[in-house]
């Protein structure tokens, strides 16, 4: 496949660790010049610095997304350095999934979640939109999940959040056409990205399965207990059962790898034997 990744300025939020460190670095790879942006310096730091050990081009500023002018002082970095910003991958997030009857425990994590993966996405679009118009092309490539697709127990406001990353995806879409190309990601659930970190109660997780909890709970077991069967654990059977975080970043790089006149707006990545029904 022809590399259209090579020379793009890719800001990635949420840069430090788990999925934007691995998007940082397979882009990287392919010959972007990488603007990371993170509210954790040390691992942004070391992203960057292992990023320029194999002499390739990036750069970093620390900031919170829940702040607009840290994210445009993002952006300003990214111009100072490169010249231009090709894609914006607004990806910082959180997940505090908690029932309503535990508000005691979970209202400050759902402030924060609103906080973050509403207004941080909105912070990054804005920090690009008028860099994007003036150069006459941009991406912008938003975080969503399948959580965002229904109310589902357990997640009311996580859900909330990701269908709003939708819609302000698509209003984006519809104003910028012909300027800026615009990609809404849904991701599964996946094992190692560590947004499980943020759960408020462990029992909401149940709720994207539905009717499939008991074989959910079994084949959970069978996964963290490594005793799954292998077909389980190969992704070319069509009875994987879950995704990595790297399989993730990959369907993203592809959906950034494409020339200018090829949008892949909407792409949902899920292993074809998951027990998740949403």
């Amino acid at each position: 496949m022809s590399n259209y990744v090579k020379d793009k300025v890719i800001v990635i939020t949420g840069a430090g660790s788990g999925f934007g460190r691995l998007v940082a670095e397979m882009t990287a790879d392919m010959g972007a010049k990488v603007v990371g942006a993170d509210i954790n310096e040390g691992g942004l730091r070391e992203v960057v610095e292992g990023i320029r050990a194999k002499g390739q081009s990036a750069e970093y500023q620390v900031a919170d997304v829940t702040e607009k002018a840290q994210m445009d002082a993002v952006a300003a970095l990214a111009v100072e350095k490169f010249g231009r910003i090709d894609v914006m991958l607004n990806n910082a997030g959180i997940m505090p999934l908690a029932y309503f009857a535990d508000h005691k425990d979970a209202w400050q994590a759902w402030d924060k979640s609103i906080d973050v993966n509403i207004k941080g996405v909105v912070n990054g679009i804005t920090a690009v939109y008028d860099q994007m118009i003036e150069q006459g092309r941009g991406q912008v490539v938003n975080i969503s999940s399948i959580y965002g697709n229904y109310g589902i127990p357990g997640s009311g406001v996580y859900s909330a959040t990701k269908a709003a990353v939708k819609v302000i995806s698509d209003s984006l879409r519809a104003e910028a056409k012909g300027k800026i190309k615009v990609t809404t990601v849904k991701p599964t659930g996946i094992p190692g990205t560590n947004l499980g970190s943020a759960v408020v109660n462990d029992d909401a997780l149940s709720g994207l399965v539905a009717h499939r909890q008991e074989e959910f709970a079994q084949n959970a077991e069978k996964y963290y207990s490594e005793q799954m069967p292998a077909e389980q654990l190969d992704p070319d059977s069509i009875t994987y059962w879950t995704v990595t975080p790297e399989e993730l970043a990959r369907n993203v790089v592809y959906a950034i790898n494409q020339p200018w006149g090829v949008s892949i707006s909407d792409i949902t990545v899920r292993a074809s034997g998951e027990d998740y029904v949403y």
